[in-house]
């Protein structure tokens, strides 16, 4: 495992960390005794970072984190987790929150502490509750060692964030698609200047850039390439290949992903990548802009929808069948599993959207969600869902 510093402390972390969002499901729960196997298996490996919050996992995820770090496994990892700051309503709120997520984890102190999801008038909104002086009270009686934000707003915003206080680090989402997106390539550079860390999350956009089989156009891109890559690795070496980043999130929740990333970790160095080969990560950006049609991580912040709209797999769904094929197979994929059968639980279609708007301002992407699913309503449902829902449970139910 490589180690990268962290600019104000000197702190040595593991340029990949574990991100808790995306943990190993059974059915609709957590898959515990796999998802605390991986978790320690990284660790075991030379991972020191691990990253989580509040609403991942609809609050589980603090949990089995914290389960996962017993046995002397918390001593060995740098702990990160994240101030709520949209459940926050006054200043006794923020120690209540964070006392309930040492509850969770099983600790007395938070390492590496966020500010959750900032954008500039949700700064403004917690910054006139008092977080600054949270944050230095916290600090000050050892209850959190750094504090840091994440970040999901407007680029004009950034620097405002950065300048408001003197954080330690922050995390954004940067990924080869996403230069000019949220913070982007201008906000990681102002951020490195000012002294912060940078931690990445989405650094392969919720596994769209991962994916083992990438549509044609982008094998073909790869495959100019005299040295042989997965996407998951070309998508992980563009971000390390950048000196201001200290740690990379990978929210891996299959053991070969754990090995892969690894394997990628121990030689993915800061400059290492040649101009031939960032033209080509242009290349593949480009192309995969003009393939993807909905700008989707997965993050599920939009989640729950009061209609119970599956809202991110509707979106995957959708951008799977654009980027890969073939429609029928997409759209038979589409209803089975926005069906609820496999889980046993209800249908989540794109269609049973009302268009109340609930979602529209939790969405980091600032994707016009009600819109958006009347598109994938139109392209993927279709007088002959319920007869492709008749075969997918024909199919999967006798087989269970």
């Amino acid at each position: 495992m490589l180690f990268r510093k962290m600019p104000k402390t000197g702190d040595l972390l593991s340029s990949l960390g574990f991100g808790c969002m995306r943990l190993p499901m059974k059915g609709r729960a957590i898959d515990e005794p796999r998802a605390i196997a991986q978790i320690r298996m990284a660790i075991d490996r030379g991972v020191n970072y691990v990253d989580t919050a509040w609403p991942y996992h609809a609050g589980q995820s603090e949990v089995v984190l914290g389960k996962a770090l017993r046995d002397g496994y918390r001593d060995k990892v740098r702990l990160a987790t994240k101030l709520p700051t949209w459940m926050i309503k006054t200043r006794a709120d923020m120690d209540r929150y964070l006392a309930a997520q040492f509850e969770k984890l099983g600790t007395d102190h938070i390492d590496y502490y966020l500010v959750h999801s900032l954008t500039g008038p949700a700064w403004e909104g917690i910054k006139s509750l008092g977080v600054r002086e949270f944050l230095d009270a916290a600090k000050q009686d050892g209850r959190i060692g750094n504090a840091g934000f994440s970040y999901h707003g407007l680029p004009e915003d950034f620097k405002k964030v950065v300048d408001a206080y003197p954080w330690v680090f922050c995390q954004i989402m940067y990924n080869y698609l996403d230069q000019n997106f949220q913070a982007g390539t201008a906000g990681l550079e102002y951020a490195a200047s000012r002294g912060l860390g940078v931690v990445v999350m989405e650094p392969l956009r919720g596994g769209t850039l991962a994916r083992p089989t990438p549509p044609a156009a982008i094998s073909e891109i790869w495959n100019e390439s005299p040295v042989r890559r997965t996407p998951a690795e070309w998508g992980l070496r563009f971000v390390w290949n950048r000196p201001e980043v200290v740690v990379v999130l990978s929210g891996m929740n299959d053991e070969a992903q754990i090995e892969e990333n690894l394997s990628t970790a121990r030689s993915a160095t800061p400059n290492s990548l040649s101009a031939d080969e960032l033209a080509l990560i242009d290349r593949a950006a480009r192309k995969y802009k003009e393939l993807m049609k909905i700008g989707c991580t997965a993050c599920s912040y939009c989640m729950p929808c009061p209609q119970g709209v599956m809202i991110p797999n509707c979106f995957d769904e959708y951008n799977k069948m654009h980027m890969f094929g073939p429609v029928e197979e997409a759209r038979f994929v589409y209803a089975f599993r926005m069906s609820g059968i496999i889980a046993n639980a209800q249908p989540g279609y794109a269609s049973q959207c009302i268009g109340c708007g609930d979602c529209l301002p939790k969405c980091p992407q600032q994707i016009t969600i009600p819109q958006t699913l009347a598109q994938v309503a139109a392209e993927m449902e279709g007088p002959d869902l319920e007869d492709r829902v008749a075969r997918a449970r024909a199919i999967f139910v006798n087989e269970a």
